[in-house]
């Protein structure tokens, strides 16, 4: 086994102890309430799974970035989604958005805080009126002397309740288009930042979903993150990350999703035999862990893609196309084999279910992931 492989495994053994003793015998209460505790971002950050991969001059393991997707992986594999969905905004996308584009002071100020969970962060791109097209967006932050005044709402804000920074996309230049964004690192402390009531989701319950609001906030002007109008230039940049976790998010649960309807159909009986023997469940459960196997190749792929700073972002919207559908197709087959049961959340496949809704959809939506493609393939 290699060095790197070891040092893989061995996190994934500590993963695999924090959420069997930190989240399973809590979780079935975060979902009812709908909201997973606060204090759960500390516990992880003591636990050393926050920003892993990130330089271990700001408290970080100075790990792969591979451990980061194994963490969402696991997390996804043992159906907790919406812990997965939280996780990776904190630390899969908000901190190398931080590591990759802020200035040194920037980074002193936030990422050893997010390492330790004492920080939690968001990103707030999507608008009432403005999702994949980013060009339309109406949150404006107009400079004032040394300072930035941020007015407008954004939507769908995973992190939102908890998040104590967020980074906000803006339009210092309206007229501008998508030359006129700009990211901003909001303190969530400061006047003028509120959050409206908790999203109510059908799935990924334990995320916590808002409505963000700026009314005359103020900011200091080194709150900017990066440089004036490129703040799209960053998105495209960061993209592949991004949806390379939502990826690892869906391959992952799908998995877990197979290894539930393989371990019922094994003890559930009909006709006199357990429904494992019948050829329909058999070639279904072949057909679903092929899907499996072949967005996992694509994945792999990926990762080593991104790892040497080779990945685009039409593979990423590749990607995420192909593995996020798959997780849909591969669940829907999943929940069937429980028959009636799997309607019920009694048993957790219905929550697969459910949570796995939504990854069609954000970060990039399916049919927008297809227009990204067709474009390399066609033009516009």
């Amino acid at each position: 086994m290699s060095e790197q492989n070891e040092e893989l495994e061995l996190f994934r053994d500590m993963v695999l102890r924090f959420l069997q003793q930190e989240i399973e015998p809590h979780f079935e209460e975060w979902e009812k309430n709908h909201m997973m505790p606060r204090e759960v971002w500390n516990t992880m950050g003591e636990a050393g799974l926050l920003l892993v991969d990130m330089p271990e001059e700001y408290g970080s393991a100075g790990a792969d970035f591979e451990v980061t997707q194994m963490i969402m992986w696991e997390m996804s594999r043992l159906g907790y989604a919406g812990i997965a969905t939280g996780y990776n905004i904190h630390a899969n996308i908000c901190a190398p958005y931080v590591n990759n584009i802020g200035t040194q002071a920037q980074k002193d100020k936030w990422l050893p805080k997010m390492v330790t969970g004492e920080v939690v962060t968001a990103i707030a791109m999507t608008e009432p009126g403005a999702g994949s097209d980013l060009a339309a967006l109406r949150t404006t932050a107009v400079k004032d002397g040394d300072e930035y005044v941020l007015n407008g709402s954004k939507v769908f804000i995973t992190n939102g309740i908890h998040a104590d920074m967020v980074i906000v996309c803006a339009k210092t230049d309206p007229k501008a288009g998508a030359k006129g964004i700009s990211l901003f690192l909001v303190d969530t402390t400061l006047p003028g930042f509120s959050t409206g009531k908790k999203i109510e989701k059908i799935g990924q319950h334990s995320s916590d979903t808002a409505e963000l609001f700026f009314s005359d906030l103020r900011v200091p002007a080194d709150a900017l993150l990066g440089e004036e109008g490129k703040g799209f230039v960053y998105l495209m940049e960061e993209l592949p990350r991004e949806r390379l976790g939502c990826s690892t998010q869906a391959v992952g649960a799908a998995q877990g999703a197979l290894d539930l309807a393989a371990a019922y159909v094994q003890e559930r009986k009909a006709f006199g035999q357990p429904i494992a023997k019948f050829q329909n469940t058999r070639f279904k459960m072949a057909d679903v862990k092929t899907d499996i196997e072949l967005s996992l190749a694509l994945l792999e792929k990926n990762i080593t893609k991104f790892k040497q700073g080779k990945m685009t972002v039409d593979d990423a919207a590749v990607l995420k196309l192909a593995t996020t559908e798959m997780q849909l197709r591969a669940v829907n087959e999943c929940l069937q084999m429980f028959g009636g049961y799997g309607y019920t959340v009694e048993y957790p496949i219905s929550r697969f279910y459910v949570d796995a809704r939504i990854q069609t959809i954000y970060a990039g939506s399916s049919e927008i992931m297809k227009e990204v493609i067709s474009r390399s393939i066609v033009g516009r």
